[in-house]
């Protein structure tokens, strides 16, 4: 081919590619000015309201939908905390204009007092001005629909429905659950990044309890609706809404029938109990009292409630199971008994002579019993609570074992739970004493250490803790939590303590003889049906010294005490004895002895969770059944009418 018929092919194809590219701009101009028309189309004819009413000075607001906090259940799926409907009314500061006229004329509609109108002016001025405040809050049905109708003159006043926590067995399980209340400054100082539903005028947060524990998880996440707002600042129309994620729903281990009953029966006392499934570490019941309703503190409590709350000399609002710590008094002998069998420097059938007190230098540390036990071994001293056989062994043993086999009993460690000020406790060593106080550990520290007097402390739960793991012979540990969404949360498996069952037996032996033994310091608690006989010790613990005059002359009884100077009453044990399912520990301040108050007690809510109802009279002895009798008829219960043995405990 010539050069001539070869540019001829080159312009050719030249002119066909520019052909092409012209194709191509000319079906994307035409595919943009199509997309163009459409998009004027769907503005003038679609969106033509909506871009009226923005020129006639209307505007589209986004308001947070607060979601539905989340449920919170026992075991059984009876409700525990709920959320109820509630009215309020709320100004936006922007879209109000002159807000105390508006103030004005809605305190004609409905009744707003002085300090509740004050109260709103001043959070008025600390929040932005686009954001709503709420003005009174609850409102009857009445009261908020009287507000609504009149909305047309009330600019920037939106009435509202929303959800309210509420809690249906009220003081039961108050200290647990905690509560919730209004967002305050406080809390938001608390928190790095606040989530904006925090900032909804009286947004629930949780406080104490479970309901600040797990808030995250009860929370839920916000919705939004898209309103249109006039110039009046009056929502004319919902334009859009998308619903938030309601909170996690959360089911307890707790048993709503035996929580019930273990309140009902500390009522009168200020006390604590914890009731323990031995075999996977669920807590049944956790009860502090006397208790409070927690729907008080729902939307702000008044200042007499809160005064008398807090002037109680027995504490209604300190959650003693948990947060309060008591020397242990012998239900601690446990404890020293299984360090000094462990290590060695006593066996089973060694014993120790008791003359009713211990000398050591030129001072006698003194037996309960004045006159002395004479020889026991190691599960006679604990049948019978001798002191003095625990002075001398915590001699060979050496404390910082005892303070270690405290610590894999579970006393002195701090207890993962969602409650609040869960407290560690103490099982002291020398090297704590140094840390703490600066000075050396002295023998006598020792000796008060090993009857769970002088610096050791635990709490109810501890004790509850302790005896499970004596009772299965395995690291338990305590947990709440049963079940999130109904998805079941497994419980950990649980660890042998790597104590010598042999050595468990004896100490096991010793706890059985306290009750049903001959010499047992706790036989009026008794429980004569073979298959739930209990394990248990007893335990005093001083809140006073005894002065050396007082002991010569005579030690002053307890009830001849001002009520506040009387020892603690304190009792652990377990049933049933041969096959532990249930541990329950028991602390009465100011109650006396272990063996006359807190065993009975402790006896009786044992008894409840191995019926699953209200205890049979024949598990007690035929003496008691009479007085039993009267004191259950007497007991406020759920329903006293339906209570009884019932496999409802999953």
């Amino acid at each position: 081919m010539g050069p001539g018929k070869k540019n001829a092919a080159n312009s050719q194809a030249s002119r066909a590619s520019i052909t092409r590219r012209g194709l191509m701009l000319g079906a994307a101009q035409a595919a943009i000015v199509a997309t163009l028309g459409l998009r004027m189309r769907k503005m003038q004819l679609e969106q033509a309201d909506e871009y009226r009413m923005l020129a006639e000075g209307n505007s589209v607001k986004i308001r947070l939908i607060p979601p539905a906090r989340g449920l919170i259940y026992d075991r059984n799926g009876e409700l525990l905390a709920g959320n109820e409907q509630n009215y309020r009314v709320t100004i936006t500061r922007e879209d109000a204009g002159d807000v105390p006229a508006v103030l004005a004329e809605l305190r004609r509609l409905i009744p707003i007092s002085d300090a509740e109108a004050e109260a709103f002016l001043t959070d008025l001025k600390r929040r932005p001005p686009t954001a709503p405040v709420t003005v009174a809050d609850p409102l009857s049905w009445e009261e908020c629909s009287r507000i609504a109708v009149n909305t047309p003159a009330l600019t920037g006043v939106t009435p509202e429905v929303g959800l309210s926590r509420a809690y249906p067995h009220g003081p039961d399980f108050a200290h647990v659950l905690g509560y919730v209340g209004a967002v305050s400054d406080y809390d938001l100082s608390k928190i790095e990044n606040p989530d904006p539903l925090l900032r909804i005028p009286k947004f629930q947060l949780g406080k104490t309890g479970i309901e600040a524990k797990l808030e995250d998880e009860l929370r839920g996440k916000a919705g939004q609706r898209r309103v249109e707002v006039n110039s009046a600042g009056r929502e004319m129309r919902e334009l859009d809404r998308r619903e938030g994620d309601p909170g996690t729903a959360i089911q307890l281990t707790l048993d709503t029938r035996l929580q019930n009953f273990a309140h009902a029966r500390l009522k009168g006392e200020s006390a604590a109990t914890v009731v323990m499934d031995v075999t996977n570490g669920d807590i049944l019941a956790i009860v502090s009292a006397p208790s409070f309703d927690p729907n008080m503190f729902v939307r702000g409590i008044s200042s007499p409630e809160y005064r008398m709350l807090m002037q109680d000399d027995h504490r209604p609002l300190a959650d003693k199971t948990v947060q309060g710590l008591y020397p242990p008094g012998s239900t601690y002998k446990m404890v020293t008994a299984l360090a000094a069998l462990e290590a060695g420097v006593i066996g089973p059938e060694d014993t120790v002579y008791c003359p009713g007190y211990y000398q050591l230098g030129g001072r006698k540390f003194h037996c309960w019993k004045h006159s002395g036990h004479g020889r026991v071994n190691v599960t006679q001293s604990l049948e019978q609570s001798c002191d003095v056989f625990f002075y001398e062994v915590s001699q060979r043993v050496g404390i910082d074992k005892i303070s270690d086999m405290a610590h894999r009993l579970g006393v002195g460690v701090r207890h993962d739970l969602p409650m609040s000020a869960v407290a560690e406790g103490v099982a002291p060593t020398k090297a704590w004493k140094q840390e703490r106080y600066g000075k050396d550990w002295q023998v006598g520290d020792t000796i008060n250490s090993s009857i769970g007097q002088g610096y050791v402390l635990a709490s109810p739960l501890h004790l509850a803790v302790m005896a499970s793991r004596i009772a299965s012979g395995r690291k338990v540990v305590p947990r709440l939590v049963r079940a999130r969404n109904g998805v079941e949360v497994p419980a950990p498996e649980a660890e042998p303590l790597g104590i010598e069952e042999a050595q468990l037996d004896h100490v096991r032996r010793g706890m059985i003889n306290v009750v049903n033994g001959s010499h047992g310091t706790a036989g009026g608690a008794k429980i004569v049906m073979a298959e739930w006989k209990m394990a248990g010790k007893t335990g005093t613990a001083q809140v006073r010294n005894i002065s050396t005059a007082e002991r010569a002359r005579g030690v002053v009884s307890n009830n001849q005490l001002p009520w506040e100077r009387r020892d603690h009453a304190l009792f652990v044990c377990f049933a049933p004895a041969d096959n532990p399912k249930y541990a329950v520990s028991m602390i009465v301040e100011h109650g006396g002895g272990g063996s006359a108050v807190a065993g009975p007690i402790a006896r009786d809510i044992l008894l409840f969770a191995l019926a699953g109802g209200l205890p049979p009279l024949e598990a007690y002895p035929a003496s008691q059944r009479g007085t039993i009798k009267s004191r259950f008829e007497a007991l406020d219960l759920l329903d006293p009418a339906s209570v009884g043995p019932a496999n409802s405990r999953a």
